[in-house]
Parts: structure tokens; C-alpha cells; sequence
């Protein structure tokens, strides 16, 4: 039977590298950080979600390595039989303090956290109102549940209002946004969002994985950049990317949402506790949060001469002030060639082609990071003029 099977795979797998679609993994043989050496040798990293260079920070390795000794490996187990230790309850409660929100569960990453929101909260009474562009984890996790579900144009206010009025009939109404879109670095208009869920009687969730840390007063998320952290009723997040770069996610939410949660969400029940090892690295790294004005001035910095040096060149980079900075290509087999000469030249990027964006709007997207310094970004910057002039010649 497989062998008809394999053919037909082959035959998939072969179509996805016609069309310069397929997905190679360059193993890295050292620490991440805004250097790192793959197989060809040792290369600047633009394509990691580091925003404030802590994934190998001193300080949060030493209290990842005295985790080890104090907690041990991990727990074996799942949060309600076995698997809670201080060290969770601590991170929960000093997550919850930092986003200002009344409580916190951790999952295993935040793909969990979006896989089980909606299908413990919503039922077929209910509509989930979800923006266009949200992240693949938002899209699965509303698949599970039984709740209606529209979709608005991304940031498109009036395109919500009316599917809010669409939506009139519910029971429940949940409009769900991601804070920043991690194709586009575009921010979501939360203010405007609150807003609306206001006048249509709606709770509010974000998914703030690409903003906290470093977005907003103090690192606290898109809701603290808005004003609106009372306002909204559901945060998810990730510890993977500027809280350390490790792995595990959150819902930071309403004390009945969390305590819900804890009762019914499925990847949370059936799922191994959340590492002892990176909870207290997580600790660490809010240790450092409340004084990392200066990573995150950096990181502003950084990303602001990328988008105007590269804009000076020529290519077309998405607007706005997000770390995230997508360098528009288009076609896709380009855009995948251009990182691979970028790769030739040192610099570590990766392309973005359908199905993660739309057809036609293929781009590598760049993200800068406070650890890059600022001959960094100049030799990227020359790199990619380098690679474009090679492409035409």
C-alpha cells in the first residue's frame, strides 16, 4: 500500500520545489544569537524572532542552569496530576503583573494556547470574529470550535463593524487580532478595536507574540502601546521570541477565562507541564525587562537605520516601525534565489512565499534584533544590493 503512497508524496514534495516553495533547514552549530555558524560558515542572523538578544543572554543561562540543579529536567507529567511546581505558579503570577491582567496559565507553546482557547470558551451560540491576516495557530484553534465564525479585511474598522453586526445574533461575540502581523510587521489598531467590541457588546483577544517584550511602556505588548490592557479580555503570547527565545506560551486573561481554562482547555490538560528549567529562565528574563530600556532603545535603533538604508537603495520595504522588516520581491522562486546569495554573502535570511503570504507577494523578511550592532546592518544592507545586482546580471 505505501509504495502508491510514497509516489504521490514524492510527487507533492517535488511540485513544492518546482515551484520554489520548499523549505530547507540549515542547521546551526552554535549558540543563536545575531552571529551564528551553519554549514557554510559563520553568518549574520537576521531571520530570528531575538528582538532583544536574550536567547543567549549570561544571565539568563546561569539561572537556566541553576533551574537544572534546583528543579530538575522536567516534570514528567501534566499540570493537574504532577506537574506544578512554585516555579510555574511564580512565572504565572509575574506574567499576569507584567501585562496587566488578573491571571495566567502556561502551555507549551503558544500554538497550544490558540489551539485551546476558543473551543473551551465558545460553543454553537457563539461568533468568533477573527482578523484576515491572523497567524496560522489563531486559524486552527477557531477551527475547533463550533462557533460561527466571520472574517474581517485586516485592520479594515469597517469591514469589523459590519461583520459585528453580522454577528448580532450571538450569544457570545469574540473579535480576536493578532497585535503585531508577522508577515507585514503591521500594528493592529486596538484602540479602534476596543472600541467597536464595545458598542457591539464583544470581548476582545490578542495574540501579542511579536510585541511583548519590547513594544509598548515598559516592553509590556500592543495593548499597553494603546491604552487598552483593561480593555481587553484575552492575551496569548509566546516565551519564545524576545522573553528568551526558549519555547512555551500563556493566556493571560479575565480570573474566569484562566480559571475556565485550567478546567476544560484540551492542549493544557493533555499536554506536559511547561519545563521547570525554562519557567525560571522566564523569571530571569522579566528581571532583566524592568530595566532593558536601553535593549529596547537599541532595537528601535537598529530598526530604523535597516528600513531607511534600505529604502535608500531602492527596495521596497513594507511601512512601519515594527523590527520585523519585509523586503518585498514578489515572485517566489526569486525571492527564495536572493536568499540564497544573501547566504553566499554572510547574512542569514530567509524568504517568504505562498501559502504563508498571499501568491505574487513573496518577500524576505529581515528581523532586527538589539544584539545586531551597527556595522551589522551596513554589510547587510550591501549584501542585499550585492545579491540584487547579481540576480540581474
Amino acid at each position: 500500500m505505501y509504495a502508491n503512497v510514497r509516489d504521490d508524496l514524492q510527487k507533492t514534495l517535488d511540485e513544492i520545489k518546482e515551484a520554489g516553495l520548499f523549505k530547507p533547514e540549515r542547521v546551526i552549530s552554535t549558540p543563536q544569537s545575531s552571529s551564528v555558524t551553519v554549514p557554510t560558515g559563520d553568518v549574520l542572523n537576521f531571520c530570528a524572532n531575538n528582538y532583544l538578544g536574550l536567547a543567549d543572554h549570561p544571565e539568563v543561562v546561569a539561572a537556566a542552569k541553576d533551574a537544572l540543579d534546583r528543579w530538575g529536567y522536567g516534570m514528567a507529567s501534566v499540570r493537574f496530576i504532577c506537574g506544578t511546581q512554585d516555579v510555574h505558579k511564580e512565572l504565572e503570577g509575574r506574567l499576569s503583573a507584567f501585562l496587566g491582567q488578573e491571571d495566567t496559565i502556561l502551555y507549551s507553546s503558544c500554538f497550544d494556547a490558540n489551539g485551546g482557547v476558543f473551543e473551551t470558551l465558545l460553543d454553537a451560540e457563539d461568533a468568533v470574529i477573527s482578523d484576515a491576516l491572523n497567524h496560522a495557530s489563531i486559524i486552527d484553534g477557531i477551527r475547533l470550535s463550533k462557533a460561527a465564525r466571520f472574517r474581517y479585511a485586516n485592520r479594515d474598522m469597517a469591514d469589523l463593524e459590519a461583520k459585528l453586526k453580522e454577528a448580532c445574533g450571538a450569544r457570545r461575540r469574540l473579535i480576536v487580532t493578532d497585535g503585531v502581523f508577522s508577515m507585514d510587521g503591521y500594528i493592529a489598531p486596538l484602540k479602534e478595536i476596543c472600541d467597536l467590541a464595545d458598542r457591539y457588546d464583544a470581548m476582545v483577544m490578542v495574540d501579542d507574540s511579536h510585541a511583548v517584550g519590547f513594544t509598548g511602556p515598559g516592553g509590556a505588548g500592543t495593548p499597553a502601546l494603546h491604552g487598552v490592557s483593561d480593555r481587553v479580555d484575552i492575551i496569548t503570547g509566546t516565551l519564545g521570541k524576545a522573553l528568551g527565545g526558549a519555547s512555551g506560551g500563556y493566556v493571560a486573561a479575565r480570573a474566569e477565562i484562566v480559571a475556565l481554562l485550567r478546567q476544560r482547555s484540551r492542549p493544557y490538560l493533555f499536554s506536559n507541564s511547561l519545563a521547570p528549567v525554562i519557567a525560571a529562565a522566564s523569571l530571569k528574563v522579566l528581571d532583566l525587562l524592568e530595566s532593558a530600556g536601553d535593549l529596547r532603545e537599541k532595537l528601535a535603533a537598529n530598526t530604523k537605520l535597516f528600513r531607511t538604508r534600505m529604502s535608500e537603495e531602492g527596495f521596497e520595504i513594507l511601512p512601519g516601525e515594527h523590527p520585523i522588516a519585509p523586503v518585498m520581491i514578489g515572485d517566489a522562486a526569486e525571492a527564495g534565489r536572493m536568499a540564497e546569495l544573501l547566504l553566499e554573502r554572510g547574512v542569514y535570511v530567509i524568504g517568504f512565499s505562498y501559502p504563508v503570504v498571499p501568491m505574487g507577494a513573496a518577500r524576505i523578511r529581515v528581523q532586527l534584533s538589539a544584539a545586531h550592532s551597527t556595522e551589522d546592518i551596513e554589510k547587510t544592507v550591501a549584501a542585499f544590493v550585492d545579491a540584487r545586482a547579481s540576480m540581474k546580471g
